[in-house]
């Protein structure tokens, strides 16, 4: 008989729920030896790293779990204004451990994977839906758009608004989830990029090249695309020269390709973005600010865990989640000793 471990409701080895929490809310942000270092700071007493990292690897895994659900084509009407949505890509450090069965670290493998990232809301709100995957392909990141549309409000009748760098994966996937509903601008951030490469070779003095950027960038945004189109054609450089030495061409054929993803002329009328920014700014502070850190690798299954652990805590699913654990009996809830699994811990 144990009084004090059944009052307390803990386990020997193990921490109490609201020690867990706190051990995730600053590993969620801290790598595990500086939560260590925190907990010493601010409570007094120490816990091995090793243990950090296990329940926080737990806690992570089930919210991973917990926010794999994907949200049908709605039937029912939804907001009556356009919803916005934005995805794009940034690279995660992952390490795969060789198969050697006394010593992993002998024939590692250390590679770079595209972690997608996607929100949505509706115009005007400033409280985005997010969700993210790495492992899963182009499919998932497009089923998870259509959930952060469905949740930031979009419905039967519902307009969609996707703006991005044009990637094809990206553009089939609005396509794909939203149909007829759904509509593409290209980022006008990268139109410019096309834009100033084929700036500096039509026009080399600075002011030239200034005063042709800026007359150009106004006639894409008042819907003028053929006025630049004509003035790129005039400098098209000889056919047989190479790609990477024809940035008139390239950007030529880069708009002249795209002509349904650049009215920016209607989104500007409408109040909507024309930029891709907000989605490229969430992957540094939603992904790359815990998972991108020097000298940082991954499993894979972990970043995936520790990215779904972040995007829980920003969609405001914090809160709920520990409310949640409150229904399974204490003595699982609180026990993370090492001979458990990690799905003992929550």
């Amino acid at each position: 008989m144990r009084p004090f471990v059944r009052g307390a409701k803990v386990s020997p080895l193990g921490c109490s729920r609201p020690l867990q929490r706190v051990i995730v809310d600053f590993a969620a942000d801290q790598p595990f030896a500086c939560a260590r270092a925190k907990l010493h700071e601010h409570y007094g007493f120490e816990i091995g790293e090793s243990t950090i990292q296990r329940i926080t690897f737990g806690h992570a895994e089930a919210m991973f779990e917990a926010g794999g659900v994907d949200l049908d084509f709605p039937k029912e009407p939804g907001l009556g204004k356009p919803i916005i949505v934005e995805t794009d890509g940034g690279m995660v450090p992952i390490v795969e451990p060789g198969r050697d069965e006394k010593d992993k670290r002998k024939g590692k493998t250390l590679s770079w994977r595209e972690a997608k990232l996607t929100l949505a809301h509706a115009q005007g709100s400033v409280t985005p839906v997010y969700a993210g995957t790495i492992e899963g392909g182009a499919e998932v990141a497009g089923r998870q758009l259509l959930t952060c549309a469905v949740r930031a409000g979009f419905g039967a009748n519902s307009r969609v608004h996707a703006v991005g760098d044009g990637a094809p994966w990206i553009v089939g996937q609005v396509e794909e989830q939203f149909g007829d509903q759904g509509g593409y601008l290209i980022d006008f951030y990268h139109v410019c990029e096309y834009l100033a490469a084929a700036a500096a070779a039509i026009a080399p003095a600075a002011a030239a090249r200034e005063a042709w950027m800026e007359a150009h960038k106004d006639a894409l945004k008042s819907g003028c695309l053929d006025a630049t189109l004509e003035a790129l054609a005039g400098h098209l450089e000889a056919p047989e020269a190479e790609d990477a030495q024809a940035p008139v061409r390239r950007c030529h054929r880069y708009l002249s390709s795209r002509r349904s993803q650049l009215n920016d002329r209607q989104a500007l009328a409408e109040g909507l973005p024309i930029g891709s920014g907000e989605i490229e700014s969430a992957h540094r502070y939603v992904a790359q600010q815990r998972l991108k850190r020097p000298g940082a690798w991954w499993l894979v299954e972990h970043a995936e865990f520790m990215l779904a652990l972040r995007i829980t805590r920003i969609n405001g699913g914090w809160d709920a989640y520990w409310k949640a654990l409150a229904q399974p009996t204490p003595a699982v809830a609180n026990d993370n000793s090492p001979q458990k699994s990690l799905r003992r811990i929550v």
